[in-house]
Order: C-alpha cells, then sequence, then structure tokens
C-alpha cells in the first residue's frame, strides 16, 4: 500500500518506519511520547493498541539503526 502521492510504503499504522529519514524517526517517536499519557489515560481500546503497535514498530526502527546507541551512565542502577 502507498499514501495518497503514491510513494512511501503504509503499514496499517502508518507510514513503514524503515522508508522515515531519522529526522522524521525521531520526530514520530517525540510524538508518540508526547501524547503517551493521554492515550492511556483517555485513549479508547483501539487507540492504546494502535499506540502500543506503532511504538514498538518505531522503537524497533530506532534500535536497527542505532544499535550501539549512547547509554548514559548516570541512568545506571546497580541492578544493570
Amino acid at each position: 500500500m502507498t499514501d495518497a502521492r503514491g510513494e512511501s510504503p503504509l503499514m496499517e499504522t502508518g507510514i513503514d518506519p524503515g522508508t522515515l529519514s531519522d529526522e522524521d524517526l525521531f520526530r514520530e517517536l517525540g510524538s508518540l511520547h508526547r501524547t503517551r499519557l493521554e492515550t492511556l489515560r483517555h485513549g479508547p481500546d483501539a487507540a492504546l493498541n494502535n499506540h502500543f503497535k506503532r511504538t514498538a514498530e518505531l522503537e524497533t526502527e530506532y534500535i536497527t539503526r542505532y544499535p550501539g546507541r549512547e547509554v548514559d551512565t548516570d541512568r545506571l542502577t546497580q541492578d544493570f
């Protein structure tokens, strides 16, 4: 499936994350994280399920692109 312009492949929850530029991927991740609590608290089940799915898709793409991402040692606890 493609978008209205016939360009980027669409998935059930949006544009395939693999086709997004880094800038678009970061923007989409930021948008999801900004709307997370509101969706969790007030969204219908379908919206929450879509949010779960899209978050997993985008975060998986991020990890694929940046497997050696920087880890802030100040965020570590003794358990890790």
